[in-house]
């Protein structure tokens, strides 16, 4: 979901009366009603949204939204209503931890994918020629190329969707990073970490065969 989509969800959201609020948390935590506990995680989105406005300018403010509506489901299940404290205050802390533990990963993340940056390119590139026309090469060149390259096939169809998705945009038809990230609805930073775990995995696949790269 892109955010504008998201804010049009959130403009459709009715504020709920006290007595509403109550009777919901008494459905939800007294007879385990999972429709009360989804009208109360929806009506509470807003909150996660304030949290999310400093942010705003970020690439992925997307996935801080969905950590911080993560942080907001487990505030609604670990909340006790008979203490007498606002959900609202109960929850912000919750949701603002999820949000900046996420982008303390983040930061992290695209650190190691700097320090690692000419290994997987290495990688990268290997796999798109693997992966290229070997006309140009002798017999015994192409059969070893065609081998290589039907095992890379077979690899990478084991991938995860999202993974093989990204190693076949980037590497093998050469889009830029940010037409593959809308292509998917994710951050670029999102987009790295996916071809770094997707190159992972493949070189795992064809460990025996790493020599001939």
């Amino acid at each position: 979901m892109r955010l504008d989509d998201y804010m049009q969800e959130l403009n459709k959201i009715s504020v709920l009366s006290q007595e509403e609020e109550a009777a919901l948390w008494r459905a939800f935590k007294e007879r385990g009603d999972m429709q009360a506990r989804r009208r109360l995680i929806e009506s509470y989105q807003p909150l996660v949204f304030k949290q999310a406005l400093p942010y705003r300018g970020y690439d992925g403010i997307m996935d801080i939204i969905q950590e911080g509506t993560v942080g907001l489901i487990e505030a609604a299940e670990r909340y006790e209503p008979a203490r007498g404290v606002a959900f609202s205050l109960f929850a912000v802390h919750r949701i603002r931890g999820r949000m900046r533990d996420f982008l303390r990963r983040e930061h992290e993340a695209d650190i190691a994918c700097m320090d690692g940056g000419a290994a997987e390119d290495s990688m990268g590139a290997s796999l798109k020629e693997a992966l290229a026309d070997a006309a140009a090469l002798s017999v015994p060149e192409q059969a070893e190329s065609h081998e290589l390259a039907g095992r890379l096939h077979a690899a990478m169809e084991r991938l995860p969707d999202k993974e093989r998705a990204v190693l076949t945009g980037v590497y093998l038809e050469s889009q830029p990073v940010d037409a593959v990230a809308d292509a998917l609805s994710v951050s670029k930073s999102h987009i790295y970490r996916l071809q770094k775990s997707g190159i992972r995995r493949v070189r795992g696949m064809l460990s025996r065969f790493m020599q001939h790269w």
